[in-house]
């Protein structure tokens, strides 16, 4: 066996999959994270944490992997994708495909060990949304708000995973985070904005055109008061409302970077939007711990 060539395959893979760029999988993450604590009152099942942390990482993945299948004729056209293992012409589309079956199948599998039928349902068209995602960048004028639902699917199943069904306050916390994912993905598409225009691709940068700065701050303010609600019918204490304190003035920040729409600053308020997400779950996290402790 060529060592040095089956490493080079896992590398390809490696990049295809985006590993070596976590801020997607974080982005999916902290969602799911805020779910699983908010489901469980502050003290989830950590076999139903990892399982869904693990399975975070496999769909991102996954996602990743069938992004770039679909886009292949469109990335060679963008200077920022270009280069990219399926568009450069290094992993066959074949490859590509058998990549995404296995990652869609490790994740289910995950699910199954669960053990919990809703889950089990619920994961279908988590897979799905996933898979079709990419495409709806042909006719969608806002496909990022189709992304922010496939990115926060976690949120119904990790609801599921530990109460058996899925409550009102999921579908509000998933709307929050369909309202952050087209604020912060706005913020990526600003960055490729010139390159979607001359090849045809459709975003909500371009859809919102010189409003584009005014709507992410709207989607940020959206986001906030819809998890600031259920925090306020979980009557959820200081700690919680800190947290959202927090992640405020990091999107506060986010407006200086992004109103003058250069590329770099744009990418950096994108990436930096894994501080929100943090953010949020600590306030999350340490508001359950000190409410704990006042009931003893």
């Amino acid at each position: 066996m060529n060592w040095s060539a089956l490493k080079e395959r896992i590398n390809l893979y490696e990049k295809l999959m985006r590993l070596d760029k976590p801020i997607g999988i974080l982005l999916l993450l902290w969602p799911t994270l805020w779910a699983l604590w908010l489901s469980a009152l502050g003290r989830p099942n950590w076999i139903v944490v990892w399982i869904f942390i693990l399975g975070t990482v496999l769909m991102r993945s996954a996602g990743c992997v069938i992004n770039d299948y679909a886009d292949r004729d469109f990335d060679k056209h963008v200077e920022r994708t270009k280069e990219r293992p399926l568009t450069a012409g290094k992993v066959t589309t074949t490859e590509a495909l058998a990549l995404f079956a296995g990652l869609s199948l490790l994740s289910f599998l995950l699910v199954v060990f669960l053990g919990n039928t809703l889950v089990i349902w619920l994961s279908l068209p988590a897979v799905f949304l996933a898979a079709s995602y990419p495409f709806t960048k042909r006719f969608f004028a806002i496909p990022q708000a189709y992304l922010g639902v496939a990115f926060g699917f976690g949120i119904p199943m990790a609801y599921a995973a530990h109460l058996g069904e899925v409550p009102a306050e999921a579908w509000w916390l998933l709307l929050a985070n369909v309202f952050w994912a087209v604020a912060y993905d706005t913020e990526y598409a600003m960055v490729d904005r010139d390159d979607d225009l001359k090849i045809g691709i459709k975003t909500s940068a371009i859809t919102f055109g010189r409003f584009d700065v005014a709507a992410v701050m709207l989607c940020y303010g959206v986001t906030l008061a819809i998890i600031g609600g259920i925090g306020y019918t979980l009557n959820r204490g200081p700690a919680f409302y800190a947290g959202l304190a927090v992640a405020t003035c990091i999107m506060g920040v986010h407006y200086t970077w992004i109103r003058g729409r250069e590329r770099m600053p744009c990418f950096k308020a994108f990436l930096h939007n894994n501080w929100v997400g943090l953010s949020i779950f600590v306030g999350i996290v340490v508001d359950f711990l000190v409410s704990g402790r006042n009931l003893w």
